[in-house]
């Protein structure tokens, strides 16, 4: 029996392999856990049009992807915060606030865990972040402090 895997199995195959099994572990096994499907002519078509549909889908996330760290790249963003008499911050600016001045000032949706500050900031002047957006994708967001 030819069965289709639709998920990898240890010691058979990766996903969408074609693989010739004995009838009672396809049936049972492969196709009663939900690890395979019967490949007939249909199924395998099946198979092949979701997969491309999911590439395309993943070619049109990588490419908003990009959009998006070029627009970060160019954008320069400016956040005010208290300073103290020695001319420190009062408190350091965060992720969160990193986040809802991006969405505020350019409309860039982007969540606080995807931002890494490269040092804590503690001072006014222009610090760095990494934005990670997916896919292996990184921009750097430059944040200019203004002391209040």
């Amino acid at each position: 029996m030819k069965v289709l895997l639709i998920k990898d199995v240890k010691a058979l195959g990766k996903t969408g392999e074609i693989k010739e099994v004995k009838d009672g572990y396809g049936k049972n096994f492969l196709i009663g856990k939900g690890f395979a499907k019967h490949a007939t002519p249909e199924v395998i078509a099946e198979w092949e049009k979701e997969q491309a549909v999911l590439k395309e889908q993943l070619d049109q996330e990588i490419a908003d992807a990009k959009e998006l760290a070029e627009k970060i790249n160019a954008t320069k963003l400016t956040i005010k915060h208290k300073i103290g008499a020695n001319g420190h911050l009062i408190g350091s600016v965060t992720n969160k606030e990193i986040s809802e001045s991006l969405q505020s000032q350019f409309n860039i949706e982007l969540d606080k865990k995807h931002i890494t500050l490269n040092s804590k900031v503690k001072t006014a002047g222009i610090f760095e972040a990494d934005c990670k957006l997916g896919h292996g994708i990184h921009a750097t967001l430059k944040i200019d402090i203004i002391g209040e």
